[in-house]
Parts: structure tokens; sequence; C-alpha cells
């Protein structure tokens, strides 16, 4: 069985775990700067470059990623939020894309095969620190730094290298642009059509207010249809506010997506210093709740969250039923469409 097949057929059984946050884990360890570089020879300062430490410190991302196994995640994601070549070029260290996602991609692999227990690692794409749909320009609104072919060709080259790293799924997460999301689409089903075998993908959306909107203006309804025709593995949520704040979208998306939903809150909402105060339990109780309801497939966490959440959050849902997902829609206008969307 594919890697898809076999997700599909564990969560048909049980709410499966992700894990948490690496940059949260990373930040408690009050690394200085020559700790990121690692003896590499980089002009600009690297704190911070959470993702360049896959290959100058791998033992603290191999650490951590254990720490998520240990905890009860099945789900995997590498240590790439930023490993592309625009969110690199802020730390000039571009040219070492390739090899932070290689090298991320067969940390995350090892950690996941290490005992023989079912694990799936998933190849993580953030949204980069540009944006297709808005002008960084107030006084140019059709001022845009990046275009669709460059962004995608970033992601590719990103993808290229988490797949030769090893990953079963590809995730686009923390989507605050949908026009962003589609090019790493495109990108991905570039990649799996040059590869001539399934790279299935999952797609997460974060909102940017309690409106339920990104920050492209779209709600998750107008989401869902807009990506619904690559027909990822995963949808859902992450990142954005706690999980009591994404309880009212989550309901709304899972309504409606014909595929696994997938779920990974902050630890609450940060306070006046940016910082996570939320106890696992009490991310575990709010998450528990979407399990009983019916709402989720998979959990995890995103901003805040520890191995002490995960493990918190894995207990609380080990015996809730897991989301139904409802028979996919044939015949509609939307399905009509799809062959023009992909091409979109």
């Amino acid at each position: 069985m594919s890697a898809s097949q076999t997700l599909r057929s564990e969560a048909g059984k049980r709410i499966l775990i992700k894990d948490g946050a690496y940059g949260t884990s990373i930040q408690n360890k009050k690394l200085q700067s020559a700790d990121y570089c690692g003896g590499l020879d980089l002009l600009k300062d690297q704190r911070g470059n959470n993702d360049l430490l896959n290959i100058t410190k791998p033992e603290i991302v191999r650490s951590i990623c254990e720490s998520f196994s240990d905890a009860g995640a099945e789900i995997l994601a590498t240590n790439t939020f930023n490993a592309n070549a625009i969110s690199q070029a802020d730390y000039g260290a571009e040219a070492l894309v390739t090899k932070i996602n290689i090298e991320a991609a067969r940390i995350t692999r090892e950690v996941a095969d290490r005992d023989g227990k079912k694990r799936w690692v998933a190849g993580a794409l953030g949204p980069t620190n540009k944006t297709l749909s808005l002008s960084p320009d107030v006084n140019d609104p059709g001022f845009r730094e990046v275009d669709f072919d460059q962004v995608k060709a970033v992601y590719r080259e990103q993808i290229d290298a988490l797949v030769e790293g090893g990953v079963d799924f590809i995730l686009i997460e923390t989507i605050f642009d949908t026009l962003n999301a589609k090019s790493a689409i495109m990108a991905t089903l570039e990649a799996e059509q040059a590869l001539g075998r399934e790279l299935p993908l999952m797609i997460s959306m974060t909102l940017t207010d309690l409106s339920g909107r990104n920050l492209s203006g779209h709600t998750v309804e107008a989401f869902w249809a807009s990506v619904r025709h690559a027909r990822p593995v995963t949808i859902g949520l992450n990142c954005s506010f706690g999980a009591a704040q994404l309880r009212p979208h989550l309901t709304a998306l899972s309504a409606i997506a014909e595929t696994l939903v997938m779920a990974y809150p902050n630890a609450g909402l940060p306070n006046e210093l940016g910082e996570y105060d939320e106890a696992a339990e009490q991310t575990a109780a709010q998450v528990q709740d979407w399990g009983e309801h019916g709402l989720v497939n998979i959990v995890g966490g995103c901003c805040g969250t520890t191995p002490s959440h995960i493990a918190a959050i894995a207990g609380t849902v080990r015996d809730c039923t897991p989301r139904a997902v409802p028979a996919p829609r044939s015949g509609t206008l939307l399905a009509g469409l799809e062959p023009m969307l992909i091409a979109a």
C-alpha cells in the first residue's frame, strides 16, 4: 500500500497524532549565532535560522523529532518551514537550500523508522515571507515582489530535495495567501509527474483574524473550493489561534471537506511578550472537544506546543471516534471545473 493508502486506512480506525513546534523547542535551547553557523562561512547573523540546524546541529533536530515521536506523534514533519530560497535569502543562505532539505528529511525519516512502528514523514513547506496576492507597497497596489512562476520554482527546489531525503507527503502549511499555496500545489504536481509516482499532498490554511479568513481574504469554505482539485490527503487549519478560537472554523471545514481533516493549533494566544502560556492539559482538553464532536482525523500542535502538549493531546483523543469523511461529490459545477482549476 502507498503512504496515502496506509494513512487513510489508519485514520479510519483512530485519530492520528501529528508532532508539535520545532521553533518552540529550538528557542528554549537559547542558541547563539555560532551555534547556528556551525563553522559555515556565512556573512549574515544566523540567529533564528532554525532550518540551518539540519546541517550544522543535526543532533538538536534529531532530539526534538525523537521527543515528539516518543510523545506519541505518528506524523513527523521536517524542520523545513523556512527552508526555501526566498526565506533563506534573509540569511544569505540560499545556496544551502537543497542540502538543508535533504538532511532534514533524512533525519526525520530515520526517526520515523527507528523502531518498526508505523509513522509517516511530511515534508514541510512554509508560506515564504512574500505574497502573490497583495502588494507590499500601499502606494502601488499592483506591485508584487515575486511572481507565480518564481515562487513555484522556489517550491520545486525544496520539494525535490525533500523527496530525495525520503518524505512520504508534501505538507503545504500555514497558508496565509491562497495563491502562494496554488504555486506550491503546482510545483508538487509537476514534481509528481517527473517522478512518475504518487506524491501526496497535505494542505493547511492559517487564519489571520477571528472572522475566519486568511490574508488573501478567503474563508475556509472558499479556500477548500480553491484547492480541492489537488485532491489532498488532508486539509486543515494550523497556527492562527488556540484550539478554542479555531473550533468554529474547523467545524465549517469539517462539514464540507471530502478528505481527512488535520488541525494543529497554537498553545493558546500569545502573551504580551509573544510567548505561549497555555499548559499542555488545557490545550489537550480543547482538542479533546474536537475529537468528541467528530471534527478531526489528525491532530497535533503548532506555536508554543511541546512534546508534553503532544503527549497530552494523544492521551485525550485516544478513545475518540475519528471524523467520518463525506463521500466525494460528483456531477457538481466544481467537479466539472477541476481541469481549469488545475491549470489556474
